[in-house]
Protein backbone atom coordinates (compact mmCIF):
# COMPACT_ATOMS: atom_id res chain seq x y z
CA UNK A 1 0.00 0.00 0.00
CA UNK A 2 0.82 4.15 -0.77
CA UNK A 3 0.27 6.56 1.98
CA UNK A 4 -0.08 10.12 0.75
CA UNK A 5 -0.79 12.77 2.30
CA UNK A 6 -2.71 15.70 0.76
CA UNK A 7 -1.23 19.17 1.60
CA UNK A 8 -4.33 21.07 1.81
CA UNK A 9 -5.08 22.27 5.48
CA UNK A 10 -8.51 23.68 6.48
CA UNK A 11 -9.06 25.19 9.79
CA UNK A 12 -9.28 22.30 12.18
CA UNK A 13 -9.31 20.29 9.88
CA UNK A 14 -6.56 18.25 8.50
CA UNK A 15 -7.54 16.02 4.66
CA UNK A 16 -5.31 12.82 4.86
CA UNK A 17 -6.10 10.52 1.87
CA UNK A 18 -5.34 6.90 0.77
CA UNK A 19 -4.33 5.20 -2.09
CA UNK A 20 -4.54 1.36 -2.20
CA UNK A 21 -1.94 -0.15 -5.17
CA UNK A 22 -4.29 -2.67 -6.75
CA UNK A 23 -3.29 -6.82 -5.71
CA UNK A 24 -0.33 -7.88 -8.43
CA UNK A 25 -1.86 -10.64 -10.89
CA UNK A 26 0.36 -12.96 -8.12
CA UNK A 27 -0.89 -11.48 -4.98
CA UNK A 28 -3.76 -13.79 -3.31
CA UNK A 29 -6.83 -12.51 -1.56
CA UNK A 30 -8.99 -13.49 0.97
CA UNK A 31 -12.01 -12.47 3.13
CA UNK A 32 -12.54 -12.03 6.64
CA UNK A 33 -15.39 -14.24 8.34
CA UNK A 34 -17.46 -14.27 11.34
CA UNK A 35 -19.03 -17.80 12.54
CA UNK A 36 -21.56 -18.58 15.55
CA UNK A 37 -19.82 -21.23 17.48
CA UNK A 38 -21.18 -24.46 16.23
CA UNK A 39 -21.31 -23.27 12.82
CA UNK A 40 -19.31 -23.79 9.83
CA UNK A 41 -16.98 -21.04 8.30
CA UNK A 42 -15.60 -21.58 4.64
CA UNK A 43 -12.13 -19.90 3.67
CA UNK A 44 -11.23 -19.07 0.33
CA UNK A 45 -8.24 -17.70 -1.38
CA UNK A 46 -7.95 -16.61 -5.03
CA UNK A 47 -5.32 -15.38 -7.36
CA UNK A 48 -5.26 -14.22 -10.78
CA UNK A 49 -1.59 -15.55 -11.95
CA UNK A 50 -1.13 -18.72 -9.80
CA UNK A 51 2.10 -18.94 -12.20
CA UNK A 52 2.28 -23.11 -11.85
CA UNK A 53 2.40 -22.64 -7.65
CA UNK A 54 0.02 -24.32 -5.61
CA UNK A 55 -2.18 -22.48 -2.49
CA UNK A 56 -2.06 -23.67 0.99
CA UNK A 57 -4.10 -22.55 4.05
CA UNK A 58 -2.22 -22.79 7.69
CA UNK A 59 -4.12 -21.82 11.10
CA UNK A 60 -3.51 -19.56 13.34
CA UNK A 61 -0.72 -22.14 15.19
CA UNK A 62 1.00 -22.13 11.29
CA UNK A 63 -0.12 -25.86 11.12
CA UNK A 64 -1.08 -26.20 7.63
CA UNK A 65 -4.47 -27.43 6.69
CA UNK A 66 -4.48 -27.63 2.85
CA UNK A 67 -1.57 -28.11 0.57
CA UNK A 68 -3.83 -27.91 -2.92
CA UNK A 69 -5.72 -30.44 -2.44
CA UNK A 70 -4.01 -32.38 -0.30
CA UNK A 71 -4.97 -32.76 3.50
CA UNK A 72 -2.38 -31.86 5.78
CA UNK A 73 -4.12 -32.20 8.99
CA UNK A 74 -5.81 -34.48 10.14
CA UNK A 75 -9.09 -32.93 11.80
CA UNK A 76 -12.16 -34.20 9.78
CA UNK A 77 -14.19 -30.91 10.82
CA UNK A 78 -12.01 -29.22 8.06
CA UNK A 79 -12.88 -30.47 4.66
CA UNK A 80 -12.20 -29.31 1.19
CA UNK A 81 -14.82 -27.42 -0.96
CA UNK A 82 -12.88 -26.16 -4.19
CA UNK A 83 -9.02 -26.61 -5.36
CA UNK A 84 -8.13 -25.08 -8.76
CA UNK A 85 -4.90 -23.19 -9.68
CA UNK A 86 -6.66 -20.17 -9.24
CA UNK A 87 -8.76 -20.97 -5.68
CA UNK A 88 -8.40 -22.91 -3.06
CA UNK A 89 -11.58 -23.28 -0.59
CA UNK A 90 -11.74 -25.15 2.68
CA UNK A 91 -14.41 -25.21 5.42
CA UNK A 92 -14.56 -25.71 9.25
CA UNK A 93 -17.96 -27.18 10.74
CA UNK A 94 -18.52 -27.43 14.50
CA UNK A 95 -16.44 -24.23 14.85
CA UNK A 96 -15.59 -24.08 18.43
CA UNK A 97 -13.89 -20.51 20.67
CA UNK A 98 -10.47 -22.03 20.22
CA UNK A 99 -10.73 -21.94 16.03
CA UNK A 100 -10.81 -18.08 16.26
CA UNK A 101 -7.87 -16.29 14.97
CA UNK A 102 -6.02 -15.08 11.84
CA UNK A 103 -6.11 -17.86 9.09
CA UNK A 104 -2.77 -17.44 6.45
CA UNK A 105 -3.38 -18.37 3.05
CA UNK A 106 0.13 -18.47 0.99
CA UNK A 107 0.95 -18.97 -2.66
CA UNK A 108 5.03 -20.40 -2.93
CA UNK A 109 5.97 -18.20 -5.67
CA UNK A 110 9.49 -16.05 -5.79
CA UNK A 111 8.86 -14.45 -3.40
CA UNK A 112 6.26 -16.05 -1.36
CA UNK A 113 3.09 -14.24 -0.68
CA UNK A 114 0.55 -14.11 1.62
CA UNK A 115 -2.68 -13.23 2.84
CA UNK A 116 -4.83 -12.77 6.00
CA UNK A 117 -8.30 -13.99 7.14
CA UNK A 118 -9.40 -13.27 10.31
CA UNK A 119 -11.83 -15.40 11.67
CA UNK A 120 -14.22 -14.14 14.65
CA UNK A 121 -16.49 -16.83 16.85
CA UNK A 122 -19.25 -15.61 18.24
CA UNK A 123 -19.82 -17.26 21.87
CA UNK A 124 -23.55 -18.00 22.57
CA UNK A 125 -25.01 -16.55 25.67
CA UNK A 126 -26.64 -19.36 27.95
CA UNK A 127 -30.43 -18.81 29.19
CA UNK A 128 -31.28 -16.75 31.16
CA UNK A 129 -31.80 -17.20 34.54
CA UNK A 130 -33.73 -15.15 37.66
CA UNK A 131 -32.83 -14.68 40.98
CA UNK A 132 -33.96 -12.72 44.19
CA UNK A 133 -37.88 -13.98 44.16
CA UNK A 134 -38.91 -16.51 46.61
CA UNK A 135 -41.50 -15.70 48.38
CA UNK A 136 -44.76 -13.40 47.58
CA UNK A 137 -44.37 -9.97 48.08
CA UNK A 138 -46.91 -7.27 50.10
CA UNK A 139 -48.26 -4.31 48.33
CA UNK A 140 -45.94 -1.47 48.01
CA UNK A 141 -43.13 -3.40 48.81
CA UNK A 142 -39.69 -3.74 46.85
CA UNK A 143 -39.13 -6.61 44.37
CA UNK A 144 -35.26 -7.47 43.94
CA UNK A 145 -34.58 -9.36 40.91
CA UNK A 146 -31.42 -10.40 39.66
CA UNK A 147 -31.10 -11.60 35.93
CA UNK A 148 -27.84 -13.29 34.66
CA UNK A 149 -26.35 -15.08 31.13
CA UNK A 150 -23.00 -16.83 30.56
CA UNK A 151 -21.10 -17.80 27.35
CA UNK A 152 -21.78 -14.86 25.40
CA UNK A 153 -18.78 -13.23 23.15
CA UNK A 154 -18.52 -10.31 22.83
CA UNK A 155 -20.63 -9.25 26.05
CA UNK A 156 -24.25 -9.62 25.72
CA UNK A 157 -27.24 -7.39 26.85
CA UNK A 158 -30.09 -7.77 29.41
CA UNK A 159 -33.58 -6.24 29.41
CA UNK A 160 -36.54 -6.44 31.33
CA UNK A 161 -40.02 -6.69 30.55
CA UNK A 162 -42.74 -6.82 32.97
CA UNK A 163 -45.97 -8.01 31.46
CA UNK A 164 -45.96 -6.64 28.02
CA UNK A 165 -44.26 -3.36 28.88
CA UNK A 166 -40.47 -3.17 28.86
CA UNK A 167 -39.58 -1.71 32.20
CA UNK A 168 -37.93 1.44 31.13
CA UNK A 169 -34.64 3.21 32.87
CA UNK A 170 -35.59 5.79 35.15
CA UNK A 171 -38.63 4.15 36.25
CA UNK A 172 -36.79 1.13 38.15
CA UNK A 173 -33.64 0.96 39.63
CA UNK A 174 -31.09 -0.82 38.17
CA UNK A 175 -27.33 -2.47 37.78
CA UNK A 176 -25.59 -4.11 35.27
CA UNK A 177 -22.45 -5.88 35.41
CA UNK A 178 -19.66 -8.23 33.33
CA UNK A 179 -17.10 -10.77 33.80
CA UNK A 180 -14.71 -12.22 32.02
CA UNK A 181 -15.09 -16.39 32.25
CA UNK A 182 -12.50 -18.85 32.76
CA UNK A 183 -11.73 -19.51 29.68
CA UNK A 184 -10.16 -16.33 29.01
CA UNK A 185 -12.90 -15.90 25.84
CA UNK A 186 -16.58 -15.31 26.96
CA UNK A 187 -18.58 -13.07 29.44
CA UNK A 188 -21.05 -13.23 32.09
CA UNK A 189 -23.49 -10.74 32.35
CA UNK A 190 -26.03 -10.12 35.28
CA UNK A 191 -28.68 -6.93 35.53
CA UNK A 192 -30.32 -6.36 38.59
CA UNK A 193 -33.61 -4.48 39.00
CA UNK A 194 -35.69 -2.67 42.08
CA UNK A 195 -39.58 -2.09 41.66
CA UNK A 196 -42.52 -1.22 44.29
CA UNK A 197 -45.01 -3.52 43.48
CA UNK A 198 -48.69 -3.16 43.40
CA UNK A 199 -52.14 -5.49 43.27
CA UNK A 200 -51.89 -4.75 39.70
CA UNK A 201 -48.75 -6.31 39.46
CA UNK A 202 -50.76 -10.03 41.06
CA UNK A 203 -49.89 -12.75 38.74
CA UNK A 204 -47.46 -10.68 36.14
CA UNK A 205 -44.91 -12.25 34.43
CA UNK A 206 -41.80 -10.17 34.98
CA UNK A 207 -39.14 -11.71 31.85
CA UNK A 208 -35.63 -11.13 31.02
CA UNK A 209 -34.29 -11.33 27.62
CA UNK A 210 -30.69 -11.56 26.67
CA UNK A 211 -29.90 -9.83 23.26
CA UNK A 212 -26.54 -11.52 21.11
CA UNK A 213 -26.10 -10.75 17.59
CA UNK A 214 -25.44 -15.03 17.59
CA UNK A 215 -28.90 -15.28 18.47
CA UNK A 216 -29.86 -13.73 14.97
CA UNK A 217 -33.88 -13.64 14.87
CA UNK A 218 -33.87 -16.14 18.08
CA UNK A 219 -34.60 -14.85 21.04
CA UNK A 220 -33.43 -16.45 24.96
CA UNK A 221 -35.85 -15.61 27.77
CA UNK A 222 -37.07 -16.83 30.82
CA UNK A 223 -39.33 -15.26 33.42
CA UNK A 224 -40.50 -15.05 36.78
CA UNK A 225 -44.41 -15.08 38.00
CA UNK A 226 -45.06 -12.14 40.93
CA UNK A 227 -47.29 -12.87 43.56
CA UNK A 228 -48.54 -10.32 45.43
CA UNK A 229 -50.52 -9.68 48.43
CA UNK A 230 -52.85 -7.02 48.58
CA UNK A 231 -55.81 -5.93 50.78
CA UNK A 232 -59.10 -6.70 49.02
CA UNK A 233 -61.64 -5.04 47.56
CA UNK A 234 -65.17 -5.87 46.28
CA UNK A 235 -68.03 -4.36 44.89
CA UNK A 236 -71.43 -6.05 43.83
CA UNK A 237 -72.55 -5.22 40.39
CA UNK A 238 -76.00 -6.59 39.31
CA UNK A 239 -77.23 -6.77 35.96
CA UNK A 240 -79.85 -5.59 35.02
CA UNK A 241 -79.08 -2.93 37.40
CA UNK A 242 -82.94 -2.03 38.19
CA UNK A 243 -84.25 -5.87 38.52
CA UNK A 244 -87.82 -6.35 38.67
CA UNK A 245 -90.18 -9.80 39.32
CA UNK A 246 -89.46 -12.38 36.61
CA UNK A 247 -86.06 -10.87 35.82
CA UNK A 248 -82.89 -13.28 35.56
CA UNK A 249 -80.33 -11.39 38.13
CA UNK A 250 -76.72 -11.27 38.34
CA UNK A 251 -75.00 -10.57 40.65
CA UNK A 252 -71.17 -10.31 40.12
CA UNK A 253 -67.87 -8.91 42.21
CA UNK A 254 -64.64 -7.98 40.23
CA UNK A 255 -62.33 -9.42 42.83
CA UNK A 256 -61.95 -12.91 43.17
CA UNK A 257 -61.96 -14.97 45.45
CA UNK A 258 -65.11 -14.34 47.34
CA UNK A 259 -67.92 -15.93 49.35
CA UNK A 260 -71.89 -15.26 48.85
CA UNK A 261 -74.26 -15.54 51.36
CA UNK A 262 -77.86 -14.53 51.89
CA UNK A 263 -78.85 -12.95 55.23
CA UNK A 264 -80.13 -15.22 57.76
CA UNK A 265 -78.53 -18.03 56.05
CA UNK A 266 -75.16 -19.79 56.66
CA UNK A 267 -75.16 -22.10 53.90
CA UNK A 268 -73.21 -20.33 50.80
CA UNK A 269 -74.99 -19.59 47.96
CA UNK A 270 -74.13 -21.82 44.54
CA UNK A 271 -72.03 -19.97 41.97
CA UNK A 272 -71.29 -20.98 38.41
CA UNK A 273 -68.41 -21.08 36.62
CA UNK A 274 -67.62 -17.69 36.54
CA UNK A 275 -68.07 -17.19 40.03
CA UNK A 276 -70.81 -15.19 39.28
CA UNK A 277 -74.37 -15.42 42.06
CA UNK A 278 -77.61 -16.11 39.25
CA UNK A 279 -81.05 -15.97 40.13
CA UNK A 280 -83.01 -16.93 37.20
CA UNK A 281 -86.19 -15.70 37.57
CA UNK A 282 -87.24 -12.93 40.38
CA UNK A 283 -90.36 -13.47 42.97
CA UNK A 284 -90.68 -12.09 46.55
CA UNK A 285 -88.84 -14.61 48.33
CA UNK A 286 -85.78 -13.50 46.59
CA UNK A 287 -86.11 -10.54 48.30
CA UNK A 288 -83.35 -10.23 51.25
CA UNK A 289 -79.86 -8.92 51.72
CA UNK A 290 -76.47 -10.58 49.71
CA UNK A 291 -73.57 -10.53 51.51
CA UNK A 292 -70.03 -10.84 49.42
CA UNK A 293 -67.28 -11.24 51.04
CA UNK A 294 -62.95 -11.36 49.67
CA UNK A 295 -60.55 -12.28 51.65
CA UNK A 296 -56.91 -12.17 51.57
CA UNK A 297 -53.91 -12.82 53.38
CA UNK A 298 -54.00 -9.09 54.13
CA UNK A 299 -57.07 -9.13 55.54
CA UNK A 300 -61.41 -9.08 54.13
CA UNK A 301 -63.95 -6.86 53.02
CA UNK A 302 -67.59 -7.71 53.17
CA UNK A 303 -70.39 -5.75 50.75
CA UNK A 304 -73.54 -5.74 50.38
CA UNK A 305 -76.71 -5.59 48.60
CA UNK A 306 -80.06 -5.69 49.21
CA UNK A 307 -83.13 -6.78 46.67
CA UNK A 308 -86.74 -5.52 46.91
CA UNK A 309 -89.23 -7.40 44.75
CA UNK A 310 -92.05 -5.95 46.71
CA UNK A 311 -91.23 -2.60 45.34
CA UNK A 312 -91.09 -3.72 42.24
CA UNK A 313 -92.30 -1.79 38.94
CA UNK A 314 -95.63 -4.26 38.75
CA UNK A 315 -97.09 -2.90 42.18
CA UNK A 316 -96.01 0.46 40.83
CA UNK A 317 -97.73 0.31 37.54
CA UNK A 318 -101.23 -1.23 39.49
CA UNK A 319 -100.90 1.60 42.00
CA UNK A 320 -101.05 4.42 39.23
CA UNK A 321 -103.99 2.70 37.57
CA UNK A 322 -106.24 2.36 40.63
CA UNK A 323 -105.33 6.10 41.60
CA UNK A 324 -106.17 7.52 38.00
CA UNK A 325 -109.80 5.29 38.15
CA UNK A 326 -110.36 7.36 41.74
CA UNK A 327 -109.60 10.84 40.08
CA UNK A 328 -111.67 10.01 36.95
CA UNK A 329 -114.82 8.92 39.08
CA UNK A 330 -114.59 12.12 41.36
CA UNK A 331 -114.42 14.06 38.51
CA UNK A 332 -117.17 12.68 36.81
CA UNK A 333 -119.32 13.02 40.19
CA UNK A 334 -118.82 16.64 40.33
CA UNK A 335 -119.57 17.34 36.81
CA UNK A 336 -122.58 15.38 37.59
CA UNK A 337 -123.49 17.36 40.52
CA UNK A 338 -122.82 20.81 38.65
CA UNK A 339 -125.40 19.61 36.05
CA UNK A 340 -128.33 18.70 38.14
CA UNK A 341 -128.13 22.19 40.25
CA UNK A 342 -128.43 24.14 37.28
CA UNK A 343 -131.31 21.97 35.58
CA UNK A 344 -133.57 22.17 39.09
CA UNK A 345 -137.14 23.02 38.57
CA UNK A 346 -139.68 24.49 40.53
CA UNK A 347 -142.28 22.40 42.23
CA UNK A 348 -145.06 23.77 44.49
CA UNK A 349 -148.03 22.00 46.23
CA UNK A 350 -151.93 22.81 46.18
CA UNK A 351 -151.10 22.80 50.02
CA UNK A 352 -148.51 25.78 50.12
CA UNK A 353 -150.40 27.62 47.27
CA UNK A 354 -152.66 30.54 49.42
CA UNK A 355 -152.35 28.53 52.87
CA UNK A 356 -151.12 31.44 54.38
CA UNK A 357 -154.92 33.19 54.37
CA UNK A 358 -156.78 30.14 54.95
CA UNK A 359 -158.42 29.61 57.86
CA UNK A 360 -157.90 25.16 57.29
CA UNK A 361 -156.95 22.60 54.91
CA UNK A 362 -160.19 22.70 53.05
CA UNK A 363 -160.22 26.50 52.43
CA UNK A 364 -156.55 26.42 51.44
CA UNK A 365 -157.21 24.02 48.43
CA UNK A 366 -160.03 25.85 47.33
CA UNK A 367 -158.40 29.63 47.85
CA UNK A 368 -155.29 27.69 45.55
CA UNK A 369 -157.59 26.16 43.25
CA UNK A 370 -159.13 29.52 42.14
CA UNK A 371 -156.17 30.97 42.59
CA UNK A 372 -154.97 28.74 39.81
CA UNK A 373 -156.65 30.79 36.86
CA UNK A 374 -154.58 33.77 37.98
CA UNK A 375 -151.02 31.98 38.00
CA UNK A 376 -148.87 31.40 35.55
CA UNK A 377 -150.29 27.93 33.38
CA UNK A 378 -146.30 27.06 33.18
CA UNK A 379 -146.38 25.94 37.10
CA UNK A 380 -146.18 22.43 37.85
CA UNK A 381 -147.85 21.34 40.76
CA UNK A 382 -146.74 17.84 42.46
CA UNK A 383 -148.98 16.86 45.06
Amino acid sequence: SLWKEQGQVLPGIRICSVWVMPASPGQPTTSDETVVAGGTVVLKCKVEDPDDSSLQWSNPAQQTLYFGEKRALRDNRIQLVNSTPKELAISISNVVLADEGEYTCSIFTMPVRTAKALVTVLGIPQNPQIFGYELPIRETETAQLTCRSSGSKPAAQLRWKKGNKELQVGLFESEDTRVGDSNGKTFTVTSRVEFTVTKEDNDVEVTCTVDHESLQNSERSTSQKLQVYFKPTATIEPDPPYPKEGDALRLQSPTPPFLWTKEGSDVPLHLNTNRVLTLPFLNKSDSGTYICMATSTMGSVVVKYNLDINGNTYHAVIGGVGAVIVFLLLSLLIVLAQYLIRHKGTYLTHEAKGSDDAPDADTAIINAEGGQASGDDKKEYFI
